[in-house]
């Protein structure tokens, strides 16, 4: 018992590295893709083949081909070093944030196009169509697929092992390897099932609040 205690306290020190990547990853991504969704699905041409091409390069490569290219990479192609948390925020950042400037996207689409009509006719800008009426809603309709990428970000942050981070799963591989038992593995494995729970509870919570349904 006093291993598996011992275990655990040594394991939760890589929580920090985690929880910190998770919670600088989810302030800088959403803003992010809300702002590429909106460029998405406004009448320049140019911003929308840009946007598109981003989205397309970082959903459809995986994202720890994108780790290694932005930690290994970059300091060879431009001559700066990154410290492995910094390269995988960057990391992160960009590909969340491609994946939720679609889902922003079908969000703002799928809002009734008399809506913007009805603000037009109101006097509303665009900027305050968009800002007042059809982003809220918009929101509220994206919670249900947010929730999915909260929860596969934290499954996500496991790969910053593979740069040296001491996060949760080197820690216990760290344990596996000097103790030669799977138990950290599974401490680790409760762990990630806890941190998990905690994000679909909140979003269950944003769920009753603005009453979503799916």
């Amino acid at each position: 018992m006093a291993d598996i205690l011992d275990m655990t306290i040594f394991i939760l020190k890589g929580l920090s590295v985690t929880l910190r990547l998770y919670i600088f990853t989810a302030i800088l991504c959403l803003p992010l893709g809300l702002v590429f969704a909106i460029g998405k699905v406004s009448k320049l041409k140019g911003l929308r083949n840009i946007l598109g091409i981003y989205t397309w390069i970082f959903r459809g490569t995986p994202l720890l081909l994108q780790l290694f290219f932005t930690y290994y990479g970059l300091p060879i192609a431009t001559g700066i070093s990154y410290s492995p948390f910094i390269a995988a925020l960057i990391t992160y950042t960009l590909n969340y944030g491609a994946y939720l400037t679609e889902i922003f996207r079908s969000g703002i689409e799928s809002i009734d196009k008399g809506q913007y009509e009805a603000s037009f006719a109101l006097g509303m800008s665009y900027r305050q169509t968009m800002s007042i009426v059809v982003i809220p809603q918009a929101l509220r309709r994206v919670i249900p697929p947010l929730c999915n990428e909260a929860i596969n970000l934290v499954k996500d942050t496991a790969l910053v092992a593979a740069i040296g981070m001491g996060d949760l799963l080197r820690s216990s591989k760290e344990l596996v390897t000097a103790s030669f038992t799977i138990t950290p593995f599974i401490i680790t494995a409760i762990l990630y099932l806890i941190f998990s729970s905690f994000v679909v509870l909140f979003f269950r919570y944003l769920e009753m609040k603005f009453q979503i349904k799916n």
